[in-house]
């Protein structure tokens, strides 16, 4: 049976998700020991120039509601211009997590950007991934190697396109640390420094953050999110219309979104019964972790199921580990999960106004979470 939107569904972590994209690329451009996770080597067979695009925010069950605006997607899509299917992102299903998923080609256990907002063992300090520069230190907060370290050490001389203000932080180092920066901001000027690294770099990677900005700001199908769809589909089309001979193009994205109505939101600073014993908070609306005061996470755990009821799957950190979502995880990481983890069902987010921005409970879309709408995710190739 086919999932809803609104199902939870698993990670397919090592054949069929976003952490086998790069293995993937890497094996079909000669590099000894990575795996053709997603079984793409009939498809990229013969290549010797891959260039991969994530689109964030554009999820799998986006991608028709984006048709009108995006012709070259659907044409992929819809099999007339090259292939396509659904993978999934890891868990929790936000772009943090998932830019580094990418870049490193492990699930988030391994890597260790478990969450949007990680509290920091044995400090008093939750970093949030977006806004992180050098505390704590990137090697050892993510000392896993990047694709982008084993393509460069493989003579591959991979280029990473984004926007210069992230080179340095220490998201960007912990998802690109190997590859050359290039900067791009806009669709038109990603694919000319894509198609320009093309001539000396085998592996060339491009991010663009459009179509979630929009549909944070103003909600998915709204004016805004289908210009933003339309940016997203030139970028693409300029890549498929300029890629070298020999080269294939891999566009996938970071996860889904959902719109979550006004009356749909819950505020755990708003109400006594849920900030009681909680120490640190973590996590995002979708996927919260609670850190709890000495002793407190028996009743918090018990409070926060009575509350929140079928609103949303609230368990102890052992059994989260142990569900899969993450993929293995290390001794050294498990800190950084919740004692308290939440796990939001429906179209349902828990806020907390008085640890994150006000600009947050503006939002109109969200995602983070298990369900269908928000995890699957495009992988869509075509080569020249």
């Amino acid at each position: 049976m086919t999932p809803g939107l609104l199902d939870p569904i698993e990670p397919r972590y090592g054949h069929d998700s976003l952490a086998d994209v790069m293995p993937t690329a890497l094996h079909a451009l000669g590099v000894p020991g990575e795996p053709d996770a997603l079984h793409l080597a009939g498809a990229l067979e013969g290549v010797r120039r891959i260039a991969v695009v994530l689109l964030d925010g554009l999820g799998w069950h986006q991608l028709p509601l984006a048709a009108p605006d995006a012709p070259t997607m659907t044409d992929i899509a819809e099999g007339r211009l090259g292939l396509a299917r659904p993978i999934t992102s890891g868990f929790p299903s936000t772009t943090p997590v998932s830019l580094v998923t990418l870049g490193t080609g492990t699930a988030p256990g391994r890597h260790g950007i478990v969450g949007f907002n990680l509290h920091r063992p044995g400090t008093d300090q939750v970093v949030n991934h977006l806004h992180w520069t050098n505390e704590p230190d990137p090697a050892t907060w993510q000392p896993v190697p990047t694709a982008f370290t084993r393509a460069s050490e493989a003579g591959l001389a991979p280029t990473v396109v984004t926007d210069p203000k992230f080179e340095g932080t220490g998201l960007s180092l912990s998802a690109y640390r190997g590859a050359r920066l290039g900067p791009g901001v806009r669709p038109d000027a990603i694919a000319d420094e894509m198609l320009s690294a093309l001539a000396e770099s085998r592996l060339v990677y491009g991010y663009l953050n459009d179509v979630d900005k929009a549909g944070h700001d103003s909600g998915i199908a709204s004016p805004d999110w289908h210009r933003a769809a339309a940016d997203a589909d030139r970028l693409i089309t300029r890549l498929v219309d300029g890629l070298p001979p020999d080269t294939a193009l891999i566009v996938t994205a970071d996860h889904g979104q959902l719109d979550i109505p006004a009356d749909r939101r819950l505020d755990l600073d708003r109400d006594q019964r849920l900030s009681a014993g909680v120490a640190h908070v973590a996590g995002e609306a979708r996927v919260r972790y609670l850190h709890t005061l000495p002793g407190a996470q028996p009743d918090v755990l018990s409070t926060w199921r009575d509350v929140l009821g079928d609103r949303a799957w609230v368990a102890e950190r052992d059994e989260a580990v142990a569900s899969g979502w993450f993929g293995p995880v290390p001794e050294s990481h498990l800190q950084r999960i919740g004692d308290v983890v939440v796990v939001c069902r429906e179209r349902w987010v828990v806020m907390a106004s008085a640890h994150e921005p006000a600009r947050l409970a503006e939002m109109v879309a969200f995602h983070g979470a298990n369900t269908t709408a928000e995890m699957e995710i495009p992988l869509l190739v075509v080569r020249r």
